[in-house]
């Protein structure tokens, strides 16, 4: 799986952490910011980075008639965007066409988000989350498939109507 990361100055380490981690673990990642440490930098840019490469990837499968109009294609891509609160890179990315976001705050909650509302991109907080920690948020993000209940079809489709 593809995976896009990106981060302002306040969760670059942990970024970094996580960038290696992915890697190790075999899943392609493009890393979408900082490339350096830059303590003035705004984590809008990055988090539109990561937003924008995720809704262009979406909107290149959903072309492909394979695939399913709701839920997240087995080979498609993520997000993953990382700022001190983490409240703003999900602001950020939330306003990008397609992109659902959500701050992971525990596993559980990660599982429902992707379960639920099929997010497909998670915010982390590097001001309260530990390295340790965000492997598991990160594990529940990408291993938790899309459950497409007629209910969770709807509302996912209402949130569309809302990008229009």
């Amino acid at each position: 799986m593809k995976i896009y990361i990106g981060a302002d100055h306040k969760g670059y380490n942990l970024k970094e952490e996580i960038k290696q981690w992915l890697i190790s673990n075999n899943h392609q990642v493009e890393d979408c910011g900082a490339s350096e440490l830059t303590p003035m930098d705004d984590y809008v840019d990055y988090a539109k980075n990561v937003g924008n490469k995720v809704s262009e990837e979406k909107a290149r499968l959903a072309e492909d008639s394979s695939q399913n109009e709701v839920g997240e294609p087995r080979r498609g891509s993520r997000g993953i965007v990382i700022c001190g609160s983490g409240a703003g890179v999900d602001i950020t990315a939330n306003k990008i066409n397609g992109i659902r976001a959500c701050l992971g705050f525990n596993i559980e909650q990660v599982k429902a988000a992707r379960a639920d509302d099929d997010v497909n991109v998670l915010a982390l907080s590097s001001d309260f989350t530990i390295f340790d920690d965000a492997k598991l948020l990160i594990d529940a993000f990408l291993k938790t498939p899309f459950d497409p209940t007629d209910n969770h079809v709807r509302r996912i489709e209402k949130i569309k109507s809302l990008e229009s």
